[in-house]
């Protein structure tokens, strides 16, 4: 059984596909973010940098409990863990790590400036704004051309589609239009068509 720590967030959301794909028994725990939960002492003992998702694993390796933080290091545990969407060979490996990396390094942290300076920030920041949808459109242009030949963003469905996919989602937050990018948005309807993924989007319910 997997414990799962979690929240409304595009990070949240696609652990939450991967354990729906994956067809991996979970329970969900909700940390509510907004009412500051993820610094109780209990979960930091889970995600010491007070961050969710986490997961913990009653049947980790050895058949010993391990607990997971980070989305991405946990995408790739639970990928390991069911053999499914983390190619064994080599080169297509390092592809799908390409593209997990480039989203928790780029598409993830760029895009969630856009949400915070779009949509939370107390008062409108003009030079934020116009930098962080600037770097939001290079970005979609990056993916865009990616999967101007492919189905999914490494071939076949992989951790990367899943890490990838739930922050195009939140589109509305970084003023994109999906349709000006029309290698993405055929790859994000295509997505959304799967059942374990648009289970992964729904909002934790207590």
């Amino acid at each position: 059984m997997i414990d799962f720590y979690t929240w409304g967030t595009p990070n949240g959301h696609k652990i939450r596909i991967m354990l729906e794909a994956c067809g991996l028994e979970y329970r969900l725990h909700l940390v509510n973010i907004l009412n500051k939960e993820q610094f109780a002492p209990e979960f930091l003992k889970i995600s010491p940098n007070n961050k969710i998702p986490a997961i913990v694993d009653s049947e980790g390796p050895g058949g010993q409990p391990i607990s997971v933080f980070e989305s991405g290091a946990i995408l790739i545990y639970l990928a390991e863990k069911c053999g499914k969407y983390l190619p064994q060979d080599p080169r297509q490996r390092v592809e799908v790590m390409e593209w997990l990396m480039w989203q928790m390094g780029g598409f993830g942290p760029m895009l969630g400036q856009a949400h915070h300076f779009n949509k939370f920030a107390p008062e409108p920041v003009p030079y934020a704004i116009e930098r962080y949808c600037a770097e939001a459109h290079r970005l979609w242009g990056v993916l865009d051309e990616r999967l101007a030949s492919r189905e999914f963003v490494c071939g076949q469905m992989s951790i990367a589609d899943f890490a990838i996919y739930p922050w195009a989602n939140r589109f509305e937050f970084q003023k994109i239009e999906p349709e000006q990018y029309a290698n993405v948005h055929r790859w994000m309807e295509h997505m959304k068509s799967f059942d374990f993924v648009q289970t992964g989007l729904l909002t934790p319910e207590g």
